[in-house]
């Protein structure tokens, strides 16, 4: 380490491979700070750092692995959370808030900044999963150490819990039966406004203790978090109250229907019979935060979530997921995604070559009797069928036209991504890359990716997945075989 980075202020981030964490982590980075994270497994975390940034292998369950992570820390961001554990996990969340308490105290660590929750009433009152939160806060101010509590709302951000949960009922369901807890007032908090009270807290001179209540410009509801995220997507959705759905039935239902798990889902439900709005505007005083409406927040999550989505490399997205194929292909966040791989004894070069020229005169290498009648229902349907072709038959730019695709990245040798602009009920992409292989030659991956919109969206995919299985299967040994072919020396046909 460099005696400049010894001279800054040293910062510890626990749960920085968790959703908030990751994104704090990110922000610190570009600032002048010594940064230094905790995770019980390392590995899977110093891949995703910065160089500079230290990683301590430790667990908040194990107070002695605390000791040297802590050791030298003036700041800690406290960003552990239990909600995926069994029904103790309240006496998780003590046991973890109190190692940590204790091994900072030793430390002596300055400052530590929390990340809690917002609920309105006694304690008593509360949910578990909202009381567990104020008690950690409070366990933590047992350390001696400054502590920043930030209290937060509903946090909306691609990759969020409640986004995501959100946003798998509405994209899913044109109908919702929705029970009491949709109608709990909340003020739903950006997560780009949360990290940046975060850095404000960091930055905050304050010799004292302090709770801010944190949340976003509007009170609103879940309904209509779900008509406002169903309005920016463009779907019609009718939500109908009931009286009788309870939190264990409401879990089970989620558990079918979105990504949550059963058991998460109970928790979170129990969560919202508490409002969470804010009360003391001591945030809005004491930092210069002014967060964004519900409106915008959404309109950033889906912004995000599609820049996320145009820097992806869906062979690392896939296994990185742990899904294994199936019928249907696999699920990344809302993309239906069908990858196929085949391997070719040439250069790489050899193997993009087909790949550059598909489309136009030359065609989609397999079943181009039904690329053409898809063409032709595409017209009817008021698209652009067909008839654009192609600008170049030997070379392609980012932006030019590819019959009813675009391209929208080009690499030479390397890359090739189509956005589809045919009507489809949902977004489509087409991607071809080329790799060395281990053993030698290369890898061809081709992948076709599918954003759904609404249930039509999904019923489009499935209902007509047996041809496109058809067709990807061919294209891609088409391919495979001219890339052969050009190898042999023999022209491309």
């Amino acid at each position: 380490m460099s005696a400049t980075t010894d001279t800054l202020p040293r910062v510890l981030v626990t749960g920085a491979t968790g959703y908030v964490g990751g994104r704090l982590l990110a922000a610190l980075e570009s600032r002048p700070y010594a940064i230094r994270c905790i995770a019980r497994r390392p590995e899977f975390l110093r891949e995703r750092v910065a160089s500079g940034t230290e990683v301590f292998a430790a667990d908040c369950l194990d107070e002695a692995s605390l000791h040297p992570a802590l050791d030298g820390v003036d700041t800690a961001f406290y960003l552990v959370h239990s909600m995926g554990s069994g029904a103790d996990f309240e006496a998780e969340e003590r046991r973890a808030a109190t190692c940590f308490a204790r091994a900072a105290a030793r430390a002596g660590v300055k400052k530590i900044i929390y990340l809690g929750g917002l609920g309105s009433g006694e304690t008593t009152a509360l949910s578990p999963h909202l009381r567990s939160r104020q008690q950690t806060g409070a366990i933590l101010r047992e350390s001696g150490a400054v502590v920043i509590e930030l209290r937060a709302s509903i946090i909306l951000g691609s990759g969020s819990l409640s986004y995501e949960l959100i946003r798998a009922l509405v994209e899913r369901l044109p109908v919702m039966i929705c029970p009491r807890w949709v109608r709990t007032q909340a003020q739903p908090i950006s997560i780009e406004d949360v990290i940046a009270y975060m850095i404000a807290a960091l930055e905050l001179d304050s010799r004292e203790s302090r709770i801010f209540e944190i949340g976003g410009a509007d009170l609103v509801s879940y309904a209509d978090i779900m008509r406002e995220y169903a309005r920016q997507r463009g779907l019609a959705r009718w939500l109908i109250s009931v009286p009788f759905l309870t939190p264990m039935l409401s879990s089970l239902w989620l558990g079918l229907t979105t990504p949550v798990y059963a058991r998460i889902g109970r928790k979170l439900i129990e969560s919202l019979k508490n409002s969470t709005i804010v009360r003391d505007d001591a945030a809005l005083r004491e930092f210069p935060i002014r967060p964004m409406g519900l409106s915008r927040a959404i309109e950033r999550a889906i912004a995000n979530e599609d820049r996320a989505f145009a820097a992806t490399r869906w062979s690392n997205a896939i296994s990185s997921s742990g899904a294994s194929p199936k019928w249907g292909g696999v699920r990344v966040g809302t993309r239906l995604i069908d990858s196929r791989v085949a391997s070719v004894d040439c250069s790489p070069a050899r193997a993009f070559a087909p790949i550059r020229r598909i489309g136009g005169a030359n065609g989609w290498y397999c079943a181009n009797s039904l690329w053409r009648i898809r063409g032709f229902f595409d017209l009817l349907l008021g698209g652009v069928g067909l008839r654009r072709g192609r600008r170049d038959p030997e070379s392609l730019l980012p932006g030019d036209t590819v019959d009813f695709w675009r391209v929208e990245s080009f690499e030479p040798d390397r890359r090739l991504r189509l956005f589809a602009e045919m009507r489809l009920p949902g977004r489509a992409w087409l991607e071809f890359e080329t790799e060395p292989a281990p053993g030698g030659g290369t890898l061809i991956r081709q992948t076709a990716i599918f954003d759904a919109h609404g249930l039509l969206g999904l019923l489009y995919w499935y209902g007509i997945y047996p041809f496109h299985a058809r067709v990807f299967r061919g294209m891609l040994h088409a391919i495979a075989e001219r890339a052969k072919d050009g190898a042999a020396g023999s022209p491309d046909p």
